[in-house]
């Protein structure tokens, strides 16, 4: 008899009522043809370990992390992909012959977001990175192995950026810090990776960092456009939310759990409008 069971994964967080992580990877199932049963697990704060062996023990194969829990991911893995190792922190477990492999697709679905869905190459572009916290740290890898000619990572505390790009110093492409009312230029590419959306807020990034040319992208989304968003339009620049990059790290997640990278231009229309 053939196995008709499904391969469970899930998506832990605190909260995660709202997560639409199920809705995409049942989508990828569907377009695939790969049986999978994917579904949301709420994780007490002090409690995401036990969740973990939880599920490892009703022989899940995997699962995505989101917040709170990303750096205690890569605590709790056994073994790190690279991209995991210079994020420092964990979005996808995978649990295989007793091991907890940590990965982090962030930094690469954010990548295919820009470069692929929105058209944009980041070889040889001048990019701005607002903030130096984990949601930074895990799209730097992946940035550098695009070739832009420079990264300038603004942040609030100046410490924690000069932190930061110590640890990414990169041969090819000109990696620097400064406070937010430091920063000088303008830039191609212009990322959000602060919080401030989060609660309606604008970080504080001057008006001539953009241009009518430039592409600045907020890894938060919602129904509306952020206030970092608005901001960047009335300077002349193409905006764009994070829900592309939600996809895209949801397919390199996939990816790497069942070896085949679903298409999702599909997906990013049809959810949209849900």
């Amino acid at each position: 008899m053939t196995d008709t069971h499904p391969d469970r994964y899930c998506v832990i967080g605190n909260p995660v009522a709202h997560s639409k992580s199920p809705d995409i990877h049942a989508a990828f199932a569907r377009q695939t043809g790969q049986h999978i049963d994917y579904g949301r697990r709420l994780a007490p704060l002090d409690g995401f370990a036990d969740v973990v062996r939880d599920l490892i023990a009703k022989g899940y194969k995997g699962a995505n992390v989101t917040v709170p829990f990303k750096l205690e991911a890569a605590a709790i893995a056994t073994r790190l992909e690279e991209r995991a190792r210079a994020a420092g922190a964990v979005n996808t477990l995978r649990f295989v012959d007793g091991e907890i492999v940590g990965d982090n697709t962030d930094g690469p679905g954010l990548v295919a977001d820009i470069v692929q869905n929105a058209g944009v190459a980041l070889a040889g572009k001048r990019i701005l990175l607002l903030g130096a916290g984990g949601a930074a740290r895990g799209v730097m890898l992946p940035f550098l192995q695009q070739g832009p000619s420079a990264i300038v990572v603004a942040n609030r505390t100046r410490k924690t950026a000069d932190t930061l790009v110590a640890d990414f110093q990169d041969q090819v492409t000109r990696v620097t810090a400064c406070n937010f009312e430091d920063i000088d230029g303008s830039f191609d590419i212009v990322v959000n990776a602060t919080s401030a959306s989060l609660t309606q807020e604008l970080p504080p990034v001057p008006s001539s960092a953009f241009t009518e040319t430039t592409l600045a992208l907020d890894m938060m989304y919602g129904d509306a456009p952020t206030p970092f968003m608005v901001f960047a339009a009335r300077q002349g620049a193409a905006t764009r939310d994070g829900f592309g990059m939600l996809v895209e790290q949801a397919a390199e997640a996939f990816l790497v759990w069942r070896g085949v990278r679903p298409d999702t231009r599909e997906l990013l229309t049809t959810l949209r409008t849900k």
